[in-house]
């Protein structure tokens, strides 16, 4: 082997091993048990593997309804972002009407405000609308954004315009162009939007943290910052309970990077 992949083998290692290694502690911790003063071992590896760290997240908080939440707002907003997306940037890269740069213009401009200063507003709009404590609350914000549709727009650019032009004449209108030729080739943009998308949603603690005051409408984030003010730190079962938040993230990522792949496998068109 030259020396040369050799060592480049040997950095990838060492990027990947200290990459994983705030993992494994978490999934080691989270397998120790505490003593009757709420104490536990400090070494790297427990000297005796024990699950009731995961049994006290599921029993002593309500973490099945903080997962459901999670679930529900990030599939919403996922699915909507999707939808939106895929429309607007459609509509930005194949037709054509009175002003569209501009309003383009305007739409990706909204990606260079900071989140932080829409929330006070996002806040008041909610609350005027009487959806403090609710999934509309929690999700109305973020149904349309417009870096999906400015995603969207450059992989529709991409694709050849003869598929459409022929499908037109044949008969078809835009809908049916954009529902049988378009979504179908268009599914790595999709998967890698909706993984962007859901984690995006997942991960969020801001505004479901002031949105929120019920306990059974606390998303995971929120739930598992509260862990250690709610209860003694039991740092085993807070471990747990970050390995479970973070076991959907990684079956999304696992599942969009499956169909990624047959996506571009298996299409007919090369771009």
């Amino acid at each position: 082997m030259p020396a040369k992949r050799l060592i480049t083998y040997i950095v990838l290692f060492i990027l990947a091993l200290f990459m994983l290694m705030p993992f494994a502690w978490m999934v080691l911790s989270s397998l120790k048990e505490v003593d009757e003063v709420f104490t536990y071992d400090m070494t790297w590896l427990p000297s005796r593997i024990s699950f009731s760290g995961y049994y006290r997240a599921l029993t002593e908080q309500p973490f099945l309804r903080y997962g459901l939440n999670s679930v529900l707002v990030s599939v919403i907003i996922t699915m909507a972002q999707l939808i939106t997306s895929v429309l607007a940037g459609y509509a930005f890269a194949r037709l054509a009407f009175p002003g569209r740069n501009l309003i383009f213009f305007l739409y990706l401009s909204a990606m260079m405000i900071p989140s932080q200063a829409t929330i006070i507003p996002s806040y008041i709009l909610i609350r005027k609308l009487d959806l403090i404590d609710s999934y509309a609350g929690l999700t109305l914000p973020f149904l349309a954004g417009p870096f999906g549709a400015f995603m969207m727009r450059q992989f529709f650019l991409s694709m050849p315009e003869s598929l459409e032009e022929a499908a037109i004449i044949d008969g078809c209108t835009r809908f049916q162009v954009l529902r049988k030729i378009v979504l179908p080739l268009s599914k790595p943009a999709l998967a890698s939007l909706g993984l962007f998308t859901f984690m995006g949603a997942w991960n969020d603690f801001m505004w479901p943290l002031i949105i929120i005051n019920r306990d059974t409408m606390r998303t995971l984030q929120v739930g598992l910052s509260l862990l250690r003010a709610d209860l003694y730190p039991d740092w085993p079962m807070m471990m747990a309970a970050s390995v479970m938040a973070t076991l959907p993230i990684m079956i999304a990522f696992l599942s969009a990077q499956k169909q990624f792949i047959e996506s571009l496998t298996f299409t007919g068109v090369k771009y």
